[in-house]
């Protein structure tokens, strides 16, 4: 149950076509009554109110569990957000996403373990979207890598509410910006992907200024010395969600040089997630984007 549930079921309570007493026993299954609202698989404790406290469901971590346990709780997701809501799964290794797939054949949109693209899958095979195509999700550029854990969504992606560009500074950054793009589009935000825009040679970024200010929040994934999210944010007025990578050479120790670099920053309207966390990034940006859809329309 989500806000949007909540509102239809207070309407139909209104209109009568629910009774009081009866709407009161869908909220008692939660926080707004005296349930747990959690279900409780043994292994896990599903939230199964999250969506109606944040506007966001539960998300899946699946490093570090089973594939069996990541299909039982996506399962449990899937059955409380019902159609109109798609479950999101990061950091799933190639078991998990052949489980999954399994599972709900034909039903994922997922980054690949070869990272050619976000692409969703149609009677159980994958199509990718080649660079330059249109649509809410644009600008992949095929790039064959060894297999990395995959971000997987399990259902129909919602409609498109504003837009979130994602810049990545190299194409070594790509499984990170993949993984915010992904997530951000999962959760209601347009996307548009920009690759390989690093300070080494700034007139890659002059080039794209237009795009990234007509933008309503930018994601800015970067290793080495993290610097491309202080010169996008000395650009333009968007705000800017920076992601450090653990991408670089010895003394960039696994991303904290990048880390700090966009913790301190001299550019205001930076807001900085942790390592690799491009995940948070792009839930962050949605919401920054969900919310100023509406004013710029109204």
């Amino acid at each position: 149950m989500d806000m949007e549930d909540v509102r239809l079921l207070l309407d139909a309570v209104a209109s009568g076509m629910v009774r009081p007493d009866e709407a009161l026993g869908r909220l008692a299954a939660g926080p707004l009554g005296d349930g747990t609202g959690w279900t409780d698989l043994g292994y896990a404790r599903v939230d199964t109110h999250r969506g109606l406290r944040t506007g966001d469901p539960e998300v899946v971590y699946a490093a570090g569990k089973t594939p069996a346990q990541t299909v039982g709780i996506v399962t449990e997701l899937r059955r409380i957000s019902g159609p109109t809501r798609p479950t999101l799964v990061t950091r799933a290794d190639t078991a998990t996403v052949a489980a999954l797939r399994a599972r709900w054949p034909g039903e994922l949109t997922t980054s690949t373990e070869t990272l050619d693209g976000p692409h969703t899958e149609t009677s159980g095979e994958a199509s990718g979207e080649a660079s330059g195509e249109t649509g809410p999700m644009t600008g992949w550029a095929p790039t064959a890598r060894a297999p990395i854990p995959s971000t997987v969504v399990v259902g129909s992606l919602p409609p498109a509410r504003g837009r979130v560009v994602v810049v990545s500074a190299g194409t070594s950054d790509a499984s990170v910006a993949t993984e915010a793009a992904l997530t951000a589009r999962a959760s209601g935000a347009a996307v548009e992907t920009i690759t390989d825009v690093g300070v080494a040679g700034l007139h890659r970024v002059l080039a794209v200024r237009d795009t990234l200010a007509a933008s309503d929040c930018l994601v800015v994934v970067a290793g080495m010395e993290g610097a491309l999210a202080s010169v996008i944010g000395g650009l333009v007025g968007t705000p800017v969600v920076a992601v450090p990578t653990s991408v670089g050479y010895g003394a960039s120790f696994g991303g904290l040089a990048a880390l700090l670099g966009m913790l301190t920053s001299c550019v205001p309207g930076i807001a900085v997630c942790n390592i690799d966390n491009g995940f948070g990034a792009g839930l962050f940006a949605a919401r920054i984007t969900r919310r100023a859809a509406p004013a710029r329309n109204g």
